[in-house]
C-alpha cells in the first residue's frame, strides 16, 4: 500500500501536512504526536523581521469554526533559521516555510535569506486577511498576484507554493495568475473573512472587527474551490479548509488535490493529523486501494 505523493519533485511519505498558523513549528504538538509520521510540517508565517501581530482580542469561537485576527505574529526569518529548522530536522518529515510580508520587497527579503537553507519548499502567503498591507491585498488582484509571484520566484531556490485567498469572485483567475507568475504549486484556501459582535457589550469581538474564518463550516466552499482550480491550471494543488478527518481529506484528494493540510482541527484535537493518516490507510485497506494517487481527481 503506497501513500507517498510527489509535489514538485519533493516526495512526501503521505499527503497529510499541517496548515500554516495552526501548528507553530511543531514544538507543542510534538508532545502529543510523532512528527515523523507527517508528510510535511508547514510552519507559521515567517517575515523578514519580527512581527508583533494584532492587538487582543484576536481569536473568537463561532458556529462551525473560529475567527482569528492574529496578524501573522512571528519572531522573523533569522530566528526561524537559527531555532526552528534545527528542531524540525530532528524528524523525518518535510519542511515547508510559509513566507509573509507587507510588500513585494519584504517577501523577496525572506526568500533571499532562505536561499541555501535546509528546507524543502516555500509557501507564499499572499492571502492573509489580517494584515493591513500585503496579504489579501495582493491575493485578490490577479495582476498583483502575478507580480509578487514573479518577483519571489526569481529569488527562490526551492519549489514555490502560492497560497490563494477565497475572498474573490472567481478563484481560478488568481490561480491562473499565480501559474503565469511562475508558481510551482498552489495551496487553498486561506480563511474567509468574517465577523462576530458581542450584543451585550455592543462591540465587535475582535479588536480589528473582521478576521479570518476557518473550521468545518468552510469545508464545502474550500472543496468547491479546490475542484475548480484543479481543472483550471496544470499545477499540483494542496487542499485545505475545514479538514478534520480522513473522510474530509479524501474528499479533497478525489476533487484533485495532491496533498491536504489540517489547520483548525489541531486546536480541537491535537492528534487530528495522525488520526487522518490512520484513517486514510484504513480506507485504502478496506477498499483495496494500492496507491493513494489512484484516488486523485477521480471526480470529473
Amino acid at each position: 500500500m503506497k501513500t507517498e505523493v510527489n509535489i514538485c519533485g519533493v516526495t512526501l511519505k503521505n499527503p497529510v501536512m499541517t496548515a500554516s498558523g495552526t501548528f507553530g513549528s511543531g514544538r507543542e504538538y510534538s508532545e502529543f504526536i510523532d512528527l515523523n509520521r507527517l508528510g510535511a510540517v508547514v510552519v507559521k508565517g515567517v517575515a523578514d523581521k519580527p512581527w508583533q501581530g494584532n492587538p487582543a482580542p484576536r481569536i473568537a469561537e463561532v458556529y462551525g469554526g473560529m475567527l482569528n485576527s492574529v496578524g501573522l505574529q512571528n519572531p522573523g526569518v533569522d530566528w526561524f533559521m537559527e531555532n526552528d529548522i534545527p528542531f524540525l530536522r530532528q524528524f523525518d518529515t518535510k519542511i515547508i516555510v510559509n513566507v509573509c510580508g507587507h510588500s513585494v520587497d519584504e517577501y523577496v527579503n525572506v526568500v533571499r535569506k532562505l536561499r541555501g537553507a535546509d528546507v524543502d519548499m516555500l509557501e507564499l502567503n499572499i492571502s492573509c486577511p489580517n494584515v493591513s498591507e500585503g496579504g489579501m491585498a495582493f491575493g485578490t488582484d490577479p495582476v498583483m498576484v502575478k507580480k509578487v509571484v514573479s518577483a519571489v520566484k526569481r529569488e527562490a531556490d526551492k519549489p514555490l507554493i502560492v497560497k490563494l485567498s477565497p475572498n474573490v469572485t472567481d478563484i481560478t483567475l488568481t490561480a491562473k495568475a499565480a501559474e503565469e507568475g511562475g508558481a510551482d504549486a498552489l495551496s487553498l484556501i486561506n480563511t474567509l473573512t468574517g465577523m462576530k459582535i458581542d450584543i451585550y457589550r455592543r462591540q465587535p469581538v475582535l479588536s480589528r472587527k473582521i478576521g479570518g474564518m476557518s473550521g468545518p463550516a468552510v469545508k464545502p466552499v474550500a472543496l468547491r474551490m479546490v475542484y475548480e482550480v484543479c481543472r483550471a491550471v496544470d499545477l499540483p494543488v494542496i487542499g485545505m479548509g475545514g479538514i478534520s478527518n480522513a473522510e474530509d481529506a479524501l474528499e479533497f484528494i478525489m476533487a484533485g488535490a495532491v496533498g491536504v493540510s489540517i489547520g483548525t482541527a489541531n486546536f480541537i484535537n491535537p492528534t487530528a493529523t495522525v488520526d487522518t493518516i490512520d484513517g486514510i490507510e484504513e480506507y485504502m485497506r478496506k477498499y483495496n486501494v494500492e496507491d493513494i494517487n489512484e484516488l486523485r481527481g477521480i471526480i470529473e
